[in-house]
């Protein structure tokens, strides 16, 4: 038989099979990005889209010494620039997480090939662009439905792609930090540096940016606060990556794996940080100026996206010292508050009986949600009352600790709130009406109400400079003029007075002669009486209001002793006019308003207008400098009393130099005010319960010598200490050709004291 030939390999049947299947690859991946491309795995985003791929940019708030106070947000991002990065934190992000960033055009098919290859074992396969990709356009879909997970990938390669064209290296580092979220708040490198290590970003360690680098794998499993041990080993693997890619040595690698995890947690929630009633109040300002001030096609800004700038007013520094002054004499006075409240039988109310506790609890009641909730629910009075005096777990304020962890009924839980005192602090600039520091209460995240703005309480003895300064602003009155401290009565009829008005002085102490310097540092009624009888009530009104006194004023001579109800806000301002020559300059608190690329939107420029003559208002000021020499304000320049054992009653703050000030007390020791200023700054306080029936028993801890004067002595000691904000410790500028009679030669005690700090309730 024949041998059948062996057939020979057909080459060109093989090689065309191979260029088939190679072409037909090559076009199926063509075919799968161009569909991709079209949408068919989920929509694209647009040219316009990437153009300006980030949004939801936080607006910050600005001190005028250039610290973040604060900001309004969905997301707590703030961008920064590359030339803003720490060169550390690029490289050990590029080492780590793509170290052929600047080699690839958005995908590294080497890191690709080697995922696919161990089966994502060996790391993962994406770029930094791919991963910037997915943060902004892509959805997060999870792994378990392999179809939706290819498209998402495909989608990520595309964008990647689109994004490296778009975009410069650097800028798209620059986008990825500035999106990623870190926890805790902490959306983009700013705010994760300043949230965990309290700094800016381009004053992070190496090893602090290896932490926060070695949290982009995962943040919340590699996150320094709840898993230290976790980010430390993260952390070594950064550092490997740097050593491997020459960045560091061997030996420098095991020198920063033997450092700790440090990190200083610096929470900012909106009730987190410095200036936070002030936030919110500028919160509603900002709200009702976006209203008026609509971008140019049309639509309004955003505060919680769009990334404005605010530049207020305040110094992080004061608002810091202000702050701490409210926590430091605040605590101690609530410690003595509780100690006389457990004598009280209705604490922590006074001048009620139990049917009228009952009444204001209930009354608060009616205000939450729960009791909202339970109404609709078709709740009776009774029985909702009995859900309320169910004890549940809760946190609550306390001072030692901040807040603390009990057990207690919602009832029990609103008595125990109403039983805190009370504060507020304003700082404010009389040259420019620039506010400085705004505290509007002891803690804003379980004391919302602001009682710097929102709040108006009964004033007392702090408008009776208005009523001289009227007299000495029409009748160029000195402060020398004296006057019979003797029962004075303005007859019914005058003024519209239904019945005649015969105002006492404390104690019912009368008898010889007293200048005005003398009956103003000693709060004499009946002389503030006559002041008023000689002006008449609509005069001093209108010098109120010309002040900056919004609140009611009825003309009637009562006012003289403080029974109007005005804010702390307004007081402060119309205070600041003494100092600034008898100008008042409207309170401002925003310089200005940039958007995110840095435009200016707006500059503030407050308004003024002359209230009283330069020479009145310096002759006011001599008045108001006697109270702290020789009236309830002299502790001022005390030497008695231990700190904190008796600070409401005495301490030893020795302030030499010249300060205008005014206490004021009213009825029971509801409201102690303490104004004082001097040339470059006037600071009020105000202290009292938020039911007026909270309050000390007796004066000697009611009095605002004792409620407020030490919260403004704990501020301007701190003032005073910083040098660099330049607080003024001269005398107030006398006018050139000053007329008016201002030295009368008082006398002070030798040892500064005043036989009126515990007799005098200051009405």
């Amino acid at each position: 038989m024949e041998k059948k030939k062996e057939s020979k390999p057909n080459f060109k049947s093989y090689l065309k099979i191979f260029w088939g299947l190679f072409s037909f690859s090559i076009l199926s991946i063509f075919a799968i990005f161009l569909l991709v491309n079209m949408g068919a795995f989920g929509k694209l985003p647009t040219f316009e889209e990437l153009e300006s791929p980030e949004k939801n940019f936080a607006t910050e708030i600005i001190s005028s010494d250039g610290v973040t106070l604060g900001k309004y947000y969905r997301e707590n991002r703030t961008p920064v620039k590359f030339e803003d990065l720490p060169e550390n934190l690029v490289t050990a992000l590029i080492a780590t997480e793509d170290e052929r960033f600047y080699e690839h055009s958005g995908i590294d098919f080497y890191s690709l090939a080697r995922a696919i290859a161990k089966l994502g074992k060996g790391g993962g396969g994406s770029t930094i662009t791919q991963q910037l990709a997915k943060q902004l356009f892509t959805e997060n879909y999870g792994t378990r439905n392999i179809v939706k997970r290819i498209g998402q990938k495909l989608k990520e390669w595309v964008i990647a792609v689109k994004l490296e064209k778009q975009y410069t290296k650097n800028e798209i580092i620059t986008m990825y930090l500035n999106k990623y979220d870190f926890l805790y708040n902490a959306i983009g490198i700013r705010s994760a540096s300043r949230i965990y290590f309290n700094k800016e970003p381009k004053e992070l360690s190496l090893e602090e940016s290896a932490i926060l680098v070695g949290m982009a794998k995962n943040p919340s499993l590699y996150n320094p606060r709840r898993f230290p041990t976790n980010a430390k080993n993260r952390r070594s693997t950064v550092f490997g990556q740097l050593e491997r890619n020459g960045i560091i040595t061997t030996q420098e690698k095991d020198s920063l794996n033997n450092l700790p995890i440090n990190i200083d947690y610096t929470p900012e929630g909106h009730s987190d940080g410095h200036a936070t009633y002030f936030r919110e109040y500028l919160r509603d300002y900002l709200k009702k100026w976006i209203k008026e001030n609509p971008k140019s096609d049309g639509t309004y800004y955003n505060i919680y996206r769009d990334g404005l700038k605010i530049y207020v007013t305040l110094d992080s520094k004061m608002q810091a010292y202000a702050e701490q002054a409210v926590t430091e004499h605040m605590s101690n006075l609530q410690r003595i508050f509780f100690k006389e409240q457990k004598r009280n039988p209705t604490a922590p109310f006074y001048d009620i009986d139990k049917s009228q506790v009952e009444s204001i609890l209930f009354r608060a009641i009616r205000t939450t949600d729960r009791y909202k909730t339970l109404n609709e629910q078709g709740l009776s009075k009774k029985e909702i009352l009995k859900k309320f005096k169910e004890k549940r777990k809760m946190e609550v304020f306390d001072w030692k600790k901040g807040s603390k962890d009990t057990l207690m009924s919602p009832y029990d839980s609103i008595k125990y709130y109403k039983s805190f005192l009370r504060s507020g602090l304003l700082a404010v600039e009389p040259q420019t009406g620039h506010i400085k520091a705004w505290v509007g209460g002891i803690n804003h995240k379980y004391f919302k109400y602001d009682h710097v703005k929102q709040g108006k309480r009964q004033v007392g003895s702090t408008f009776k400079p208005f009523v001289y300064a009227s007299a000495i602003n029409q009748f160029r009155i000195s402060p020398c003029e004296k006057y019979p401290n003797t029962p004075f009565t303005i007859p019914k009829g005058k003024y519209d007075l239904l019945e005649d008005w015969t105002p006492k002085n404390a104690g019912d102490e009368y008898g010889g002669e007293l200048t005005l310097k003398q009956a103003l540092a000693k709060s004499v009624n009946v002389i503030t009486a006559r002041m008023i009888d000689r002006v008449g009530p609509e005069t001093v009104v209108q010098l109120a209001k010309k002040s900056g006194i919004t609140s009611n004023i009825p003309p009637y001579p009562s006012i003289a002793l403080g029974t109007i109800d005005a804010s702390l806000y307004d007081m402060v301002g119309a205070y600041a006019m003494f100092a600034n020559k008898g100008f008042r300059v409207n309170q401002t608190m925003v310089m200005r308003i940039e958007d995110k690329n840095g435009s200016v939107l707006q500059r503030f420029v407050p308004a003024s207008e002359e209230v009283m003559s330069e020479e009145a208002a310096y002759a006011v000021l001599d008045l108001l400098k006697g109270v702290t020499m020789e009236g309830s304000g002299v502790r001022l320049r005390g030497k008695w009393g231990k700190y904190p054992e008796n600070v409401a009653t005495g301490y030893p703050y020795q302030f030499t130099n010249p300060i205008a000030g005014k206490t004021g007390t009213t009825q029971n020791q509801s409201d102690g005010w303490f104004m004082g200023v001097v040339p470059n700054l006037a600071v009020g306080v105000w202290t009292g319960g938020e039911e007026r029936s909270t309050h000390f028993a007796g004066i000697t801890y009611g009095q605002g010598a004792s409620m407020s004067l030490p919260t403004w002595a704990l501020f301007m000691k701190k003032c005073y200490a910083d040098e660099s904000l330049n607080i003024s410790q001269e005398d107030f500028e006398q006018p050139e050709d000053f007329g008016i009679a201002i030295d009368c030669n008082s006398s002070v005690d030798e040892d500064g004291e005043s036989s009126l700090i515990e007799t005098n309730p200051d009405f």
